[in-house]
């Protein structure tokens, strides 16, 4: 892949209108003399997709939805921009000729627009938590065959993909994600029956969108982190760890055999581990907040509730059964998510509508071998979801 000091780095941001794909741009924007674009894409954010294609003008600009292609076409008439809608353009964008992709689109929707870039061989960016925990190693497999390079942006896994050393897996003792422990860290279980949908997005530390602030809140968030961890830092799952670390300014730590533990520090900012997969394998300047360790003063740390954020305990769960239950679980989180969001179902429904979904299908499927394969679970497995929350509507 070209460096960005000696030619344009060809990118393409699949989901450019979400909180990942914002903060991309900004990059980009702060650095156009380094990076041409494909394609951008998203899901139905037409005003804003049309004026992210104005500003940087990609040869491909895809709306998701097929009923906003009218839209998109008269908002870009006269650019020279192609544009199209549906899911096979999405598919499409992401086979367009590449360097780097961000993947960024939410949910099981990402799936097939990664893989696609991933069979081109690109550096791709992994902002999409599905490909890992829906596909699992299927996705690696592709990964490995296609020569591709995964870069994760999470920014628990962006850190442990920076302090990790090459060739070292064997060298790890453990590896622990951090959690802020969300909007409901220090809350009662009988605060957290009562919690709005406003108090769950409302995140102490990252800006993040709705459906990602909720995982945040219940925990399950890192419960997916930790499924899309053992993918890619496979060292088994009885050395990957949970630590609440609510400052939110050590992102992830990786300790080895010798006793050393190596962290990686910074101010909460997606941009950061952004930029890193943005410029690797070099750096580049951001306009994140420097890290100022005397203002902040102390760094704390503390064991997850499991009996408040059983969410944790799914996952692992889901993990360590394997097979189509990672697939379950993130479905039917979704789903239960989108019913909180709604109104339609209690904060504390969300982890029971997801238990008893995998409970309901996890020994029913079978472990998942292709794509196909894994969108069928995932359809099974919300139609399940839709009918437990219609049992627990409030």
């Amino acid at each position: 892949m070209p460096s960005p000091s000696s030619a344009a780095r060809r990118i393409s941001v699949l989901g450019a209108t979400g909180s990942v794909g914002c903060s991309t741009l900004d990059l980009v924007a702060r650095n156009r003399a380094n990076y041409e674009l494909a394609a951008l894409t998203a899901h139905s954010n037409v005003e804003t997709l049309i004026e992210q294609a104005r500003e940087f003008r990609p040869e491909l600009a895809v709306i998701a939805r097929d009923d906003l292609y009218q839209p998109l076409k008269e908002g870009l008439a006269g650019t020279g921009i192609e544009v199209a809608a549906g899911e096979a353009a999405l598919i499409e964008a992401a086979s367009r000729p590449a360097d780097w992709v961000m993947a960024a689109i939410v949910g099981a929707a990402g799936l097939a627009p990664t893989l696609e870039a991933v069979r081109q061989g690109a550096h791709v960016a992994l902002a999409n938590k599905e490909c890992l925990v829906c596909a699992g190693s299927f996705f690696t497999d592709a990964v490995k065959r296609a020569g591709a390079t995964l870069l994760p942006v999470d920014s628990e896994h962006n850190a442990i993909f920076q302090v990790l050393e090459p060739g070292a897996l064997e060298k790890v003792d453990r590896i622990v994600l951090t959690a802020s422990g969300g909007p409901f860290r220090t809350s009662s279980l009988e605060e957290m029956r009562r919690a709005t949908p406003a108090e769950a997005v409302a995140h102490p530390r990252w800006d993040m969108g709705a459906k990602i602030s909720v995982d945040s809140a219940t925990m399950m968030n890192k419960g997916l982190e930790l499924i899309e961890a053992h993918h890619l830092f496979p060292v088994g799952l009885e050395r990957l760890e949970i630590l609440v670390h609510p400052q939110s300014i050590v992102h992830s730590m990786v300790a080895y055999e010798d006793g050393s533990v190596l962290a990686q520090l910074g101010t909460p900012d997606m941009r950061i581990p952004i930029a890193n997969t943005l410029a690797w394998p070099a750096r580049m300047e951001t306009p994140a907040a420097r890290l100022d360790l005397a203002e902040i003063g102390s760094l704390t740390f503390e064991a997850p509730d499991l009996k408040r954020f059983p969410a944790l305990v799914l996952a692992r769960d889901a993990l360590q059964s394997g097979g189509a239950a990672p697939t379950i679980l993130n479905a039917a989180n979704e789903v239960a998510v989108a019913a909180f969001l709604a109104g339609q179902i209690g904060f504390l429904d969300i982890a029971q509508v997801v238990e008893r979904v995998m409970g309901d299908l996890a020994d029913e499927l079978p472990a998942p071998g292709t794509l196909d394969d894994v969108m069928q679970i995932d359809r099974t497995s919300r139609q399940k979801a839709a009918e437990r929350v219609q049992k627990c509507v409030v």
